[in-house]
């Protein structure tokens, strides 16, 4: 069972959440890892919950439209400001959990990105239920949420993580709204940094030192390796979840 952390969880804010997505351009080879795992499963027109900085949306560029939304007003136009000669891109400063949201179906997205952001939404099911809502019957969601709630420390509470999922439980979570989930775990050796950062340094933002380290010399080892076999855990999970084609 998950713990409720509601009233003690602060709202991270704008200058945290943008000094994080600096720290993480760093990680090019850990964006280039997710977007290996998501290319085989992705469409078209895509609509990207928690856009952020642009961080994962430079490998999107060559799709024929990318909606991306952010709670956070500033992530929005540097996400814009990032790539000035795109015309293919929409961005909106926008809850995925607001009715609002909704109003996207218009772009006729056939696929949407969600990754390591449902975490940050308090009402996690209601924000499914709109990604669900939006695709076409045949679409997918594709998600990476944190694993093992045992892990969940204080990068997690400052970053404003309501919650790290079990794969259990997030499979009957997605399945309740009416998805058809297939998911697995998703970076093997991270489980022990975040685990280090969280029980051992007590650490309260990940350090550029780290990331680099992680991206030149961990990514490049753990993406081959878990391209062949699926690990038997991980710090994340990475879901693919498929909206049923209409029954004729």
């Amino acid at each position: 069972m998950l713990l409720d952390r509601s009233a003690a969880l602060p709202k991270a804010s704008a200058e945290y959440t943008l000094r994080d997505q600096e720290r993480m351009r760093l990680a090019r080879n850990y964006f280039q890892w997710q977007a290996s795992m998501v290319e085989p499963y992705i469409g078209r027109r895509v609509l990207e919950v928690g856009c952020g900085l642009g961080n994962f949306t430079r490998y999107l560029l060559n799709r024929e439209l990318v909606v991306g939304i952010d709670v956070e007003p500033e992530c929005v136009d540097s996400w814009k400001a990032s790539f000035p000669g795109a015309t293919n891109l929409a961005g909106f400063a926008l809850d995925v959990a607001d009715n609002a949201f909704l109003d996207l179906k218009k772009y006729a997205p056939d696929s949407v990105v969600c990754l390591n952001v449902l975490e940050h939404i308090k009402d996690d099911g209601r924000a499914l239920e709109h990604m669900y809502a939006v695709l076409p019957p045949g679409g997918r969601a594709l998600l990476i949420v944190p694993a093992f709630e045992s892990l969940y420390g204080p990068i997690d509470w400052s970053l404003g993580h309501f919650r790290r999922y079990s794969k259990e439980q997030f499979r009957r979570l997605c399945e309740s709204i009416g998805f058809r989930p297939v998911i697995r775990y998703f970076n093997m050796a991270g489980w022990l940094g975040w685990w280090l950062n969280a029980r051992v340094f007590k650490k309260t933002e990940q350090s550029a030192s780290q990331i680099r380290l992680f991206d030149a010399v961990v990514v490049p080892l753990m993406s081959r390796l878990e391209a062949v076999a699926s690990p038997p855990f991980g710090q994340s999970l990475f879901a693919v979840l498929e909206k049923p084609a209409a029954q004729t």
